[in-house]
């Protein structure tokens, strides 16, 4: 499914493309269908047309329940019941991952999903029988309110079939049996990747993300994305290199040493610098493309956070390597979290956590000097220009 709103369209939409060559790849015994919004660019479904999918355009469908933007849209899955040329629809979010080709799932009943939370099935991957009565009634409960309204298409799709809980495991047969009726489909289909390193964002599994844009390398590639990180590059490389050329310049200046530098003058640009080491280490997240490889990724913020970082360096004229201890931790964190011998999640948590509690006095220390280094050159005036 691809349609156009959130924040994150491109980034939907390459993933969709990942898994849709991954599904070549496998060799799956199945049409890939992509359920797409009338609004979504003709440039995008001409190049999923030529990955080999088939493309179904469609009309949105109004969402009544009020949640985060990014939900707003996802009803449009229900799309799925009305493709009755098929017997059975495997239905799936883009950011899946498959690891190992899954044709049994079309052997399911007429509504199959996970159930990732213990009363609550998920819907990024569910298996179901078209119906265009069954489209028809869910569309009906939506336009006259008789819908539970729990949240988006997970909360609708789940008050539909509100006794999944109670059927089956499904199990498929060797002789490749079709089966009716509702089950449960076996966590295996369906694994979040909190599953493989628990819980915390700053936790999320490194080595699917990493398995996932081996996908994606072997399959789409990363040519779109690579101008902006070369020009990038280029600017962060020319703002160290200005930056270091005009620090005897700026130390050359004259000052002047009297005492009409009010202390509301020294607090104001104190607070500009501290605002802008922070922004050093922020700003980079915003303007690094968030579909390209993590390790690239990670390689231009830190030449980022070292660009941004060098302006403050050579403005306020601050010590170098405490303003960049930060950067260090993050990198050891990265390292921490990236090791690829721990037995499991656990294990993998105690070490970021263990990490995190060792680094916490060096990062305090480095703090520490930055600003008494701030204050020393604030008294000094060494920072300010003569104006007038």
């Amino acid at each position: 499914m691809v349609y156009m709103g959130p924040p994150r369209d491109y980034e939907f939409y390459v993933a969709t493309r990942v898994l849709i060559r991954s599904f070549i790849r496998l060799q799956v015994d199945a049409d890939l269908i992509v359920i797409a919004s009338l609004d979504v660019p003709l440039r995008w479904l001409r190049a999923l047309e030529e990955d080999g999918a088939k493309v179904v355009r469609v009309e949105n469908i109004n969402n009544p329940y009020k949640g985060q933007q990014r939900f707003k849209l996802t009803l449009n899955k229900l799309y799925a019941w009305s493709l009755v040329d098929y017997d059975r629809v495997v239905m799936l979010d883009a950011d899946n991952l498959f690891l190992h080709k899954t044709d049994e799932l079309f052997q399911c009943g007429q509504f199959c999903a996970v159930f990732i939370k213990p009363c609550i099935f998920h819907t990024g991957l569910f298996v179901l029988q078209p119906s265009l009565e069954v489209f028809k009634d869910m569309i009906h409960q939506l336009e006259t309110g008789k819908a539970n309204p729990v949240g988006a298409d997970q909360g609708f799709i789940g008050a539909y079939f509100p006794d999944l809980l109670d059927q089956p495991m499904f199990y498929p047969h060797l002789n490749g049996t079709t089966l009716d009726g509702h089950y449960r489909l076996p966590m295996g289909y369906q694994m979040d990747a909190s599953y493989y390193s628990m819980i915390l964002v700053v936790l999320a599994c490194p080595s699917l993300g990493i398995q996932w844009h081996e996908n994606r390398r072997q399959t789409l590639g990363y040519a779109a994305e690579m101008p902006i990180m070369m020009i990038q590059s280029v600017i962060l490389l020319g703002i160290i290199t200005m930056t270091r050329l005009a620090r005897p310049s700026i130390s050359k200046l004259c000052y002047r040493n009297t005492d009409k530098s009010s202390s509301l003058m020294q607090t104001g640009l104190k607070f500009i610098a501290i605002w802008s080491i922070i922004a050093a280490y922020i700003v980079p997240f915003a303007i690094i493309p968030r579909t390209i490889h993590p390790l690239v990724g990670w390689t231009l913020y830190f030449h980022g956070s070292v660009a941004l970082s060098s302006v403050v360096i050579n403005s306020f004229l601050l010590p170098a390597v405490p303003l960049l201890v930060p950067l260090i931790g993050v990198l050891g964190s990265l390292l921490v979290m990236a090791c690829p011998w721990y037995p499991d999640g656990v294990t993998r948590a105690l070490a970021v956590f263990g990490y995190t509690f060792c680094y916490a006095p060096i990062a305090w220390g480095s703090m520490v000097k930055v600003t008494a280094r701030l204050q020393v050159s604030l008294e000094k005036r060494t920072n300010f220009p003569k104006f007038g």
